[in-house]
């Protein structure tokens, strides 16, 4: 496996991110046209002009999006990368490029503080990541470009005499980013370059723990006939948090909310029995964990 595709949406972002590519070496690229416009393939078109008049392979996927759990913009997201995860693993591409750059992480975080995100959430947009989270062996998404300015991907784009497209949904007050993306213009104590800068250290915070998850799971975890203990002792609460989470989606196949899984932690940190989806959790020096009984019927 081996080479790298561009996402191209035609925007000035991913433009910029072409014209960095095709000047870097050989690349392909793809326009995946979500049909929720008008001129949606007029624009993938054009941005497929752009691609082979720089030399650089290119192709269309038209993919159907319905609103759905994560609202459209949500479901526009996962069917554009399930469809550049199929064309990666066709094409036997090492990895997906994308454009986010300095001012999308910085909005992102922005974003997730005003939802009181924890650690995780505030790392923001990871540099590097698996297409699919399922197969890490596969191609892998990167994200090249997180070190840059929007303004300066816009200064590549005008250089090159291009005249990129514009997605009036980036203007649309319907959406929370957009929100965040006026507050970084209003506000110019707000850098986006040292903001993203903060998300990198919380991501390497998290990450430190994650191993120390990883230690205490080895030492505390223990399988049993008919389910799962866990001796927390003083270990601090976020490790155990983070431990619980990995406890319910390992052995139960269930992701527990924030919340839940606070009262539940109180509950068996006082001694207590209490049940959290299909997992009934019994607290004590070792806290056990068992398939909650079915529920009877009303």
């Amino acid at each position: 496996m081996g080479g790298l595709g561009v996402a191209l949406s035609g925007g000035p972002d991913s433009l910029a991110l072409l014209l960095l590519s095709a000047a870097a070496g050989s690349a392909m690229a793809m326009t995946v046209d979500h049909g929720l416009r008008p001129d949606s393939m007029a624009e993938a078109e054009a941005a497929g002009a752009i691609a082979r008049s720089l030399g650089v392979p290119h192709e269309i996927a038209r993919v159907s999006v319905a609103a759905g759990g994560d609202g459209l913009q949500g479901e526009a997201r996962r069917a554009r990368y399930a469809a550049l995860g199929e064309w990666a693993r066709r094409m036997g591409l090492a990895a997906i490029l994308t454009a986010h750059h300095a001012d999308d992480q910085a909005e992102t975080l922005l974003m997730r503080l005003s939802r009181g995100a924890g650690l995780s959430g505030l790392t923001g947009i990871r540099p590097a990541r698996p297409l699919d989270e399922a197969d890490p062996a596969g191609p892998w998404l990167l994200r090249p470009l997180l070190g840059w300015r929007k303004i300066e991907l816009e200064a590549i784009v005008a250089a090159a005499g291009i005249d990129p497209a514009r997605d009036p949904s980036n203007q649309s007050d319907r959406f929370d980013r957009t929100a965040a993306r006026t507050l970084l213009g209003r506000a110019p104590w707000l850098d986006p370059i040292r903001l993203a800068a903060s998300a990198s250290h919380l991501r390497d915070a998290d990450e430190a723990l994650a191993a120390t998850t990883d230690r205490f799971l080895a030492e505390a975890l223990s399988v049993e006939e008919d389910g799962v203990g866990l001796t927390p002792g003083d270990t601090p609460r976020e490790i155990v948090r983070r431990a619980l989470r990995w406890l319910f989606s390992a052995h139960f196949d269930a992701q527990p909310d924030g919340p839940g899984l606070d009262r539940l932690m109180a509950t068996l940190a006082a001694g207590g029995t209490a049940t959290l989806g299909p997992v009934l959790a019994k607290g004590g020096t070792v806290w056990r964990f068992t398939p909650a009984p079915p529920r009877r019927s009303v």
